[in-house]
């Protein structure tokens, strides 16, 4: 085996580079995590490579019990991993370089502008200090509030950790836990439902949505991506609980023995919870077959652009529905808050929907065959939920065959990194100048 040398890393591309820095830390983390040092008991490659992976791509799905399998090692290594991959590789090296001094150069200006999917280079280090600081800040008020709810219960050591594991995995879109039951016991628990809820729906709106709101004081100043992402949140929140609510309201295995306050905080929180992160406070594998697949949907829709969150991201699903919009009301623009979005944005995300929907359709269909006792529904969430980073699972995580296992880190993988971003780093560049001319075709 041939290890890459420097110049051969020099002359990759910036998609290249990043996936190459994801893969090296995912192996490095699945290393820690085999030693006896990091475990309870005894634990396979597979298991190790499985949980770095899902930790690294801040989805949650566990093969293992990740409070009874690991130590405290274990976890910190765990934590350690959805902090790196939940805010950026790059943001940390950003730190890195300014703490020893060096001068951060164009080529790594543009992987940090790839790795925080801007569009823009310019102020881009700026936006990547500012996300370490936000961050960091915010987990650690969410962090307070939530040991001061712990620590009665658990004790102050205890108490503690429960509430920094939690927060980091939250604000993360992590959907990690130390419990085995996630955080069922705290279904009817307004502390426990706001303060983790409020810190996954922040991390999966968007580093630059966040700081667009915190500079504008009103909406007409905000850009169209916060626009956007603003009130496609509020909207699609809004109707994923009302939905939930109703689908499960006498449904005896998740809401139907519930106080009616109860009701509405376990349909508040798992209305807003797949499209990004991956805790439950009720029993998924007890949803309703309606509710499981209205979530499939979100799930593959995912947080916004530049978040901590996966899936094909709500702003590229909101452009395809009002290209389609535009299409039925014979509009060449496609207008959205007296905007008009270019038309390379709507074949990008056809492009992004297109290669999702393949990776996904690739994993169902090789599950189908190597998971022979799943129900098909089963292995269409868990592909879905590992693709869009969820997290969420209807049992099926831990029952996984081998080949199982590997094709779900796959999903992981190429839901975290971005289809379009996997596409460009094995792409040739075009350099041919050519152009042919055009003849309509049959569609429809």
């Amino acid at each position: 085996m041939r290890f890459p040398k420097k110049k051969d890393i020099i002359a990759l591309n910036p998609p290249q580079i990043l996936i190459f820095v994801f893969l090296a830390f995912t192996l490095l983390g699945t290393m820690l995590l085999k030693m006896p040092l990091a475990t309870t008991g005894t634990i396979t490659w597979t298991d190790a490579l499985f949980t770095s992976t899902s930790a690294m791509t801040v989805t949650g799905l566990a093969v293992i019990d990740t409070g009874g399998s690991f130590t405290l090692f274990g976890e910190i290594v765990i934590l350690c991993l959805i902090q790196v991959g939940g805010l950026g590789i790059m943001t940390f090296a950003v730190l890195i370089f300014m703490t020893l001094g060096r001068k951060i150069g164009f080529k790594e200006r543009l992987l940090i502008q790839q790795a925080l999917g801007q569009t823009s280079i310019g102020g881009i280090i700026k936006l990547a200090k500012q996300l370490f600081l936000f961050s960091i800040t915010l987990e650690t008020i969410a962090a307070v509030l939530l040991a001061i709810r712990w620590i009665p219960e658990m004790g102050w050591q205890k108490g503690v950790y429960a509430a920094i594991f939690h927060s980091i995995s939250s604000f993360n879109n992590a959907g990690f836990s130390i419990w085995p039951d996630n955080l069922s016991r705290y279904v009817a628990d307004p502390v426990v439902n706001i303060v983790i809820s409020l810190l996954f729906i922040i991390g999966g709106i968007g580093f630059t949505v966040i700081f667009d709101l915190w500079k504008k004081s009103e909406f007409k100043k905000l850009t169209l991506h916060t626009k956007i992402m603003v009130v496609g949140t509020i909207v699609i929140n809004v109707v994923a609980v009302l939905l939930v609510f109703g689908f499960e309201y006498d449904n005896p295995q998740t809401l139907g023995d519930l106080s009616w306050s109860g009701k509405i905080q376990a349909a508040y929180f798992q209305g807003v919870v797949p499209r990004t992160a991956g805790f439950n406070t009720v029993d998924i594998g007890g949803l309703n077959e309606s509710t499981l697949f209205f979530m499939i949907l979100l799930m593959f829709i995912g947080a916004g652009s530049g978040s901590t969150g996966g899936g094909i991201k709500l702003t590229t699903f909101l452009a395809m529905v009002f290209s389609v919009l535009s299409f039925l009301r014979n509009k060449e623009d496609i207008v959205i808050f007296n905007r008009s979005i270019d038309d390379r944005t709507v074949v990008k995300s056809l492009a992004i929907t297109i290669i999702s929907l393949f990776v996904i359709f690739v994993a169902i269909f090789i599950l189908d065959i190597t998971e022979k006792d799943a129900r098909f529904l089963a292995i269409v969430f868990e592909v879905v939920s590992a693709f869009g980073t969820s997290g969420l699972s209807m049992g099926l995580t831990s029952t996984l065959t081998m080949a199982g296992k590997f094709v779900i880190v796959l999903v992981m993988f190429v839901g975290k990194i971005g289809p379009l971003t996997l596409a460009f780093s094995l792409a040739k560049p075009n350099k041919s100048k050519i152009r042919f001319p055009k003849e309509d075709i049959l569609t429809g």
